[in-house]
């Protein structure tokens, strides 16, 4: 089952400085982990096109897919298409098509199109145009014998689609149309992340099913993620891997519920 490891990049000096949360960051890894794909990296980095390139640089020597958002839209900050060009060593070139798209939306608002919204249409030289619907900005896909780098929009309404639509199938075609990951958190209360560690020690060093520990005030997570051809096996794996859990630790756990308090639980 081939495996793809990914890295999202966040560009954004507003997200980069807290102005701005980013949740885009998180919706795409859960998206990632839905289809199977290794997520390794998260990277934020402010509008400056030397950092930007530096850090795309970076990744395209440890990850098979880069996700990049933000940065695409027509004023002067916008500098990820430009940053992924001198990356990737590519031109940027117009793409008539979506030049085309673009007139036929500015015509259909009876708005003028200026000379800066023009450069929303130049992307690297043999990119793969993911068209945006939804938006005046499209993404595009450069595919470089070490990785592909995926561009899309910083708008969450506008990314979301373009991940639903052309992203995730994309990845989804490169991994095989196979591979999937399903998780689930077991939250124990009244026993220390130590001595969790201790008792699971055979499952805490699986590769797969794999579990991890998150220390709260109070209380502690057991999360357990199990990769497989299909949603059914992951889940059966997971079941296994529960059933262990609770052999060894069952009586600590009060929930398996997301979010949900001890305090509720108790209540």
């Amino acid at each position: 089952m081939p495996t793809i490891t990914a890295e999202i990049v966040t560009t954004g000096t507003e997200i980069l400085l807290g102005d701005i949360v980013d949740t885009n960051a998180a919706w795409i890894a859960q998206q990632l982990r839905e289809a199977g794909v290794n997520l390794y990296y998260k990277t934020t980095v402010g509008d400056n096109e030397g950092r930007v390139r530096g850090v795309i640089e970076q990744s395209m020597g440890r990850c098979d897919v880069i996700i990049v958002t933000g940065g695409l839209g027509p004023t002067v900050d916008d500098i990820t298409r430009q940053a992924i060009a001198n990356a990737t060593g590519r031109p940027l070139v117009l793409h008539e098509g979506a030049l085309e798209t673009l007139k036929q939306r500015f015509a259909r608002f009876h708005s003028e199109l200026s000379e800066n919204n023009l450069q929303q249409v130049y992307i690297p030289a043999g990119a793969l145009l993911i068209e945006n619907p939804v938006g005046t900005a499209p993404g595009f896909i450069v595919e470089t014998e070490r990785c592909a780098v995926i561009a899309l929009p910083g708008v969450p309404r506008e990314m979301k689609h373009l991940m639903a639509e052309s992203v995730l199938p994309y990845l989804r075609r490169k991994a095989g149309e196979s591979g999937i990951i399903r998780r689930r958190i077991l939250r124990t209360f009244g026993i220390g992340e130590s001595t969790i560690d201790m008792l699971l020690d055979d499952l805490m060093r699986s590769s797969n099913p794999t579990a991890g520990l998150a220390a709260h005030t109070g209380q502690c997570d057991v999360r357990i993620a199990a990769r497989a051809e299909s949603a059914a096996e992951a889940e059966a794996m997971l079941d296994a891997a529960e059933a262990k859990v609770r052999e060894l630790i069952g009586p600590y756990i009060y929930s398996t519920t997301p979010g949900e308090s001890y305090e509720a639980v108790l209540v």
